[in-house]
């Protein structure tokens, strides 16, 4: 599944299917979809990453990192810090 495609709106928001999300540009191995879970923004949200390399982070503002593919640096969004659904998780 290609994630960040925004070219005619996020179709996997509401994607609740087992499989593993990729990205759009090369196809690396992102997050699993063990790790997504319902929240009210407009994008997919997870909890972790599929693997430490999944992606590249940079702090862009106190508690939100921007986050790029960690193979090809397309631009994925952010992770949200403290801001899962449990005390302490984080959401991509």
């Amino acid at each position: 599944m290609s994630f960040c495609s925004f070219v005619g709106g996020e179709v996997f928001k509401d994607h609740f299917q087992p499989g593993i999300y990729v990205c759009a540009k090369c196809g690396h191995e992102l997050f699993s979809s063990r790790a997504k879970y319902e929240h009210s923004s407009p994008w997919p949200a997870f909890t972790e990453t599929l693997r430490e390399d999944s992606v590249a982070k940079r702090e862009e503002r106190p508690g939100a990192l921007k986050v790029t593919c960690g193979k090809c640096g397309n631009g994925l969004g952010h992770e949200f810090l403290n801001d899962g659904p449990k005390q302490g998780q984080s959401r991509f």
